[in-house]
Parts: structure tokens; C-alpha cells; sequence
């Protein structure tokens, strides 16, 4: 059968993805980031200045990991603040603070000058940072003193999930839903769809508003219609 067309359009699909789950390290399907994890489990009990950097493509996880961060450093009792690159301006190093830093490679003038003040100040305020980016240190469009000093940081590629992944990441999240998924529908989805995460995430909410709306089971031909609706031309039967 032939694959769908892509790309897709994006206005119910992609852009609108708003999870009805909290974002947890825990609800993190690792994949082959084990070691990933745990690097960032560590720094979130670091106060030694000490940075970590986190970088891949869009739908890889950035995001989901930076804000379950900044989430459980509050959640131990300890300031964590989860940023943007709009708010990397407003950055600022205070004692004890775990700062995440996302899609750093987007930080205007502005905001790079205020994450050089940040790894500078970091130490000294025994506190610590974990940045995103979508490119490694070297090929990132910043400052030379700030690409350097990211580049010294605890370095991981966020490896893509494989199918068997991207399997149990639909199936986790359906559930968190209320939702089964049955068999046929995730092979659908994976055999036909497009492969990256965030698109799965953005079918699975329509999927879900479909049958809320419809007061129908979500079944493979609700997952086709719903499909339809935002896919041309007709879908594989």
C-alpha cells in the first residue's frame, strides 16, 4: 500500500496538540535514551554550576523533557523554571534555581546574552541549567563565547524512537486518556502515518476528540475518518 502524502496540513494535526497528561520524566518513553535520563535525573540535584545539553529534531522529546524537569526540581522542593527561547531574556541565575532552557538555538541577542550571564553566575549560585537545542554545540547560529561554553556541558543526541516505541507511546498516552487502543489501529498508524512523534500525539488527540464529540468507540474506521478529514488524497483501506 502506499504511504500517505506528506506534509500534511497542520492545523489540527501538529499545531494543536494539547496533552490531557501531566509531562513526567517518568512518562518519557526512554527508547534508547536510558542513559539520557539518567543524566538528567542527577542534574536536577546538582548546585555546582554545572549545565547539561540535550539536542534533536522537532518531535524527538526536547520539550517533554525540559518541563517534566523544571516540574519535578519544584516538585523536590527546590526552584526550577522551565523557559522558552521567547523568555530566554528574562533569564536570570538565582541561588539555588534549576533553570531548563529550551530550543536554545532560537534565543535572540538578548536572550544569548543573558545565558552567558547565567553560566557564568551558575556556580555561584550552586545552582544549575539544562538546555535544548535542535543542533549539536558546533553548528548551533549563537555567540562564539556562548557556543563554547555550551560545548562544555554533558552532550546527548535524544535518539528517535523505533516503531516498538512509538508503539508503546501510543498506547501509554491513550490510556492516560481513558482510551484502549486496539492492535490494528497502532499498525495502521505506523505502517501508514508519518513516522515522527508529535504527529502521532496530534492524531491520537483527534482520535480522541472524535469520539467524545461522536459518542462513538475509537475503532479503526473512526481512526480513518478522522484521517480523512485532514488528509488528501483518500487514505489506504
Amino acid at each position: 500500500m502506499p504511504a500517505l502524502p506528506s506534509p500534511y496540513p497542520t492545523h489540527q494535526l501538529t499545531l494543536d496538540v494539547r496533552p490531557r497528561v501531566p509531562v513526567t520524566l517518568d512518562n518519557f518513553v526512554a527508547g534508547n535514551n536510558e542513559a539520557l535520563l539518567l543524566a538528567l535525573r542527577r542534574q536536577l540535584g546538582a548546585r555546582d554550576g554545572s549545565w547539561l545539553y540535550l539536542w534533536g529534531t522537532a518531535g524527538s522529546g526536547r520539550s517533554h523533557l525540559l518541563r517534566a524537569a523544571a516540574a519535578e526540581s519544584c516538585a523536590a522542593g527546590r526552584p526550577g523554571a522551565y523557559l522558552s527561547a521567547a523568555q530566554g531574556a528574562t533569564l536570570q541565575m538565582e541561588d539555588d534555581l534549576l533553570v531548563a532552557l529550551d530550543d536554545i538555538d532560537q534565543l535572540d541577542a538578548e536572550g544569548q546574552a543573558a545565558l552567558f550571564r547565567a553560566l557564568i553566575q551558575a556556580r555561584e549560585a550552586q545552582g544549575s541549567l539544562i538546555l535544548a537545542g535542535k543542533l549539536p554545540p558546533q553548528h548551533l547560529a549563537l555567540r562564539e563565547d556562548v557556543r563554547t561554553r555550551i560545548g562544555q556541558a554533558l552532550i546527548f543526541e535524544i535518539q528517535p524512537l523505533d516503531d516498538d516505541g512509538k508503539g508503546v507511546l501510543l498506547i501509554q498516552n491513550a490510556l492516560a486518556r481513558g482510551i484502549t487502543l486496539d492492535a490494528d489501529i497502532v499498525e495502521y498508524l505506523l505502517r501508514h502515518g508519518r513516522r515522527d512523534a508529535r504527529w502521532l500525539m496530534g492524531v491520537l488527540d483527534a482520535l480522541d476528540e472524535a469520539s467524545l464529540t461522536q459518542s462513538r468507540p475509537v475503532t479503526l474506521p473512526l481512526l480513518r475518518e478522522v484521517l480523512r478529514e485532514d488528509c488528501e488524497p483518500e487514505l489506504p483501506f
